[in-house]
């Protein structure tokens, strides 16, 4: 099938799930968490294909992460579905209301977007998570997925569109598509069709959909994220962030890639710090200051601090104050996640205050910017940019809005 012809399909989807009910959708979110729960042997064994595929071709450790699947993250899949079904639906939610004084009366509602393209790489858990949050929010979901999840995602979609059916809702609502490059082009330009694209994955990734997309693009961004350890902290509580931010799931946009420690705290705290990361496999690129602590520690180049690492490697820099660690976070942060840990409420004002991203934390772990543990169930994406949606993107960010004025008569006259 071609793309047009898919996409001509969404379109017309779109407009039966303008106006589906929240019960209608309801029962289609649950009977696609349950033809995805009866896949689950589908799924995994799809997915096993994909990953000795991406193992042979000589992919990185933290992108086969991101493609593996389990049943537990099959599990947590289902459950997203079923989460999303408990969530007030957002479509025709009033932002705001008012009546002029001539008696006329507006309201600013929210409404779906129509179609929404959806271009990511690996992590097929996406692709549900996405499907779901443009089914409950009353869009059309066009799914492109990279080659090395082909895989994965078919199985996936085969499951979510089998659930549609079965609840007399058409699978054209969910799509995946698939084919070369030329593909991704053609949603690019397909203006009129795709009413909204969001790129999900690298920089590269992203870049090339922002700078040729003649589809509005939602921007969600890479993960540089910096936690600054505050003369005023307190030790324990910045050493079980830190593990928890670098360790937990490191190949993951909202993990910890930067370190930065005030210098008045430096001598005390690095020690336990750089030990503590030892002992979870953590490699530290550390400036000439922290270099000299530890023999085991890597020099740190200027790339180290500029992108993501999405593996077990952390950079770590001492700072001479909280000027020089803003100053820092400004010239590299990619605006997604940034941390303090400190007892001061002057520094942790002045961080959240002066700080430019899409979330910013104080005493906890970037790890908790998920649109999952924000209370959104599922989420599409971590937006960086500041039009629209910035931060985790779940239902009310998958709406625009209109606005329904209501008179009796009145002319302007």
């Amino acid at each position: 099938m071609s793309f047009l012809t898919q996409a001509s399909a969404a379109k017309e989807a779109s407009r039966s799930l303008a106006t589906a009910s929240r019960a209608t959708k309801d029962a289609a979110l649950h009977a696609m968490a349950d033809a995805l729960a009866g896949a689950e042997t589908e799924v995994l064994a799809a997915n096993a294909r994909d990953v000795r595929a991406a193992e042979a071709a000589g992919t990185t450790a933290a992108m086969v992460d991101r493609l593996r699947l389990s049943p537990a993250r099959v599990a947590d899949m289902v459950q997203g579905l079923r989460d999303l079904a408990g969530l007030p639906d957002p479509v025709g939610d009033v932002v705001r209301g008012w009546t002029n004084p001539n008696g006329v009366r507006v309201r600013q509602v929210r409404v779906p977007f129509g179609v929404v393209g959806i271009i990511y790489e690996a992590r097929p858990n996406v692709t549900a998570d996405a499907a779901g949050i443009c089914l409950k929010s009353g869009n059309a979901a066009l799914l492109r997925g990279s080659s090395s999840a082909t895989s994965s995602n078919t199985a996936v979609v085969t499951a979510l569109r089998t659930g549609l059916e079965r609840v007399g809702l058409t699978p054209d609502a969910v799509q995946l598509v698939l084919g070369g490059r030329e593909v991704t082009t053609e949603m690019m330009a397909a203006r009129g069709l795709v009413d909204v694209l969001i790129p999900r994955g690298g920089a590269g990734l992203i870049e090339a959909v922002v700078t040729g997309s003649q589809v509005p693009v939602i921007e969600t961004g890479t993960g540089n994220c910096h936690l600054v350890v505050d003369a005023a902290a307190d030790h324990q509580t910045a050493l079980d962030v830190v593990v928890d931010a670098k360790v937990r799931r490191p190949s993951v946009c909202n993990s910890l890639e930067t370190l930065l420690v005030h210098r008045d705290v430096a001598e005390e705290f690095l020690p336990k710090a750089l030990a503590l990361l030892a002992e979870h496999g953590v490699t530290v690129h550390g400036d000439p200051s922290v270099a000299a602590l530890d023999p085991a520690v890597v020099p740190a180049t200027e790339d180290d601090f500029t992108g993501e690492a999405l593996s077990l490697d952390l950079s770590v820099a001492v700072v001479d104050d909280l000027d020089a660690a803003l100053a820092h976070i400004r010239r590299y942060s990619s605006g997604h996640s940034e941390t303090i840990v400190t007892d001061s409420t002057r520094a942790a004002e002045r961080f959240t205050t002066e700080v430019d991203a899409a979330a910013v934390l104080v005493n906890t772990s970037s790890r908790f910017v998920d649109g999952g543990e924000f209370g959104f169930g599922a989420e599409i994406g971590i937006s960086t940019q500041k039009l629209h949606a910035r931060g985790p993107m779940g239902l009310a960010e998958m709406t625009s809005t209109k606005y329904v004025v209501v008179g009796e008569g009145q002319v302007r006259g």
